[in-house]
């Protein structure tokens, strides 16, 4: 199975494109993020901290930069919306670990760990407070709605999967529906401000945001495939944390629809709670790979990343747009 898209030489695909290319402006990013995570409660500051400079690759503020980038943007609009792009998915995080009970994130004990859950979710009302500020600060009322309705959207998805946990009946259609909320708003609304800010037509806004939702897809996709096939050094996470929550990602969906009588009541047990060993995972862990399920998770994450790549397709060939298709590559290899 090919980990690349479209790639015609043999070297494995990187995010150093897209790093070099958004350099400069992401220090002037990172200063307006260091600037407004202050406060003088020296805890709001301690704790974001704890998640901003946690070794994150900081993807969506960079798709801000590299779109404005792409379109030749000349402007500094985009640094405080990126900032902002930035404090929407580090509150989102701080507010996912505690309903999730996580113990890690990118490698380290997350803030609900060690400050508790209460301090976790008000530090992330206050990064939610302060991204609303600077998207004020930039003044468009179209900037404004389109971050706003992502934060909307993004909640919306929260809710519809901790409704949807535990429930071993979810389909792939709400599944999709749970992602594209959850994860691929903020990449699409991330990828369009960058359009508005430089006055583009709405056909590359859209062009944008559609470049974006199916890389967030793309990216949620191989996220839940590599809970069953990779380890928490790899992740940044517990391996088998979904399996534990009771989260029916795809590749679960997938095996519990191709299991016969005996791995759906394993699959029933396991997503209801009762089968929650070491054990029990690596069983689950079989149960994906017999029936490829983790494999059809991968081609579909690389579905969407082709879609992704050829949104962009109307736009000049140049650093920009290649670095662009590269992050789509780098992101459906990461399970590889």
């Amino acid at each position: 199975m090919t980990a690349t898209i479209h790639r015609l030489d043999n070297r494995e695909p990187s995010l150093e494109p897209l790093l070099q290319l958004v350099a400069g402006d992401m220090n002037a990013v990172n200063t307006v993020i260091l600037d407004r995570m202050q406060s003088q409660i020296p805890l709001i500051p301690e704790l974001a901290g704890h998640l901003i400079a946690g070794g994150g690759k900081r993807m969506r503020p960079m798709l801000t930069l590299s779109s404005a980038r792409l379109i030749g943007y000349t402007g500094t609009r985009h640094h405080r919306l990126a900032a902002s792009v930035e404090f929407i998915h580090t509150a989102t995080l701080l507010h996912d670990d505690v309903v999730d009970g996580s113990d890690l994130r990118r490698g380290k004990r997350t803030a609900n760990i060690i400050w508790g859950n209460p301090a976790s979710v008000l530090v992330g009302d206050f990064l939610f407070s302060r991204s609303f500020e600077l998207m004020v600060e930039d003044g468009s009322l179209k900037v404004l709605k389109i971050l706003s309705n992502a934060s909307a959207v993004i909640a919306e998805g929260e809710v519809n999967q901790l409704t949807a946990a535990r429930r071993v009946d979810l389909g792939e259609d709400r599944y999709l529906d749970i992602i594209n909320a959850k994860t691929a708003a903020l990449f699409a609304a991330a990828c369009r401000i960058s359009a508005v800010v430089a006055e583009r037509p709405e056909g590359e806004e859209l062009a944008l945001d559609a470049y974006g939702r199916n890389l967030g897809i793309a990216f949620q996709l191989v996220d839940d495939a590599i809970d069953y096939v990779s380890d928490a050094g790899t992740m940044g996470k517990d391996a088998g944390d979904d399996f534990r929550e009771g989260k029916m990602t795809l590749p679960v969906i997938l095996a519990y629809a191709r299991g016969d009588a005996e791995d759906r009541k394993f699959w029933k047990d396991a997503i209801e709670g009762r089968r929650q060993s070491d054990a029990d995972f690596a069983h689950a862990i079989d149960l994906v790979r017999k029936t490829r399920s983790v494999d059809d998770t991968l081609a579909r994450a690389r579905h969407y990343g082709q879609r992704a790549i050829d949104a962009i397709g109307g736009f000049a060939n140049g650093k920009a747009k290649d670095a662009m298709i590269e992050a789509v590559e780098f992101a459906v290899a990461r399970a590889y």
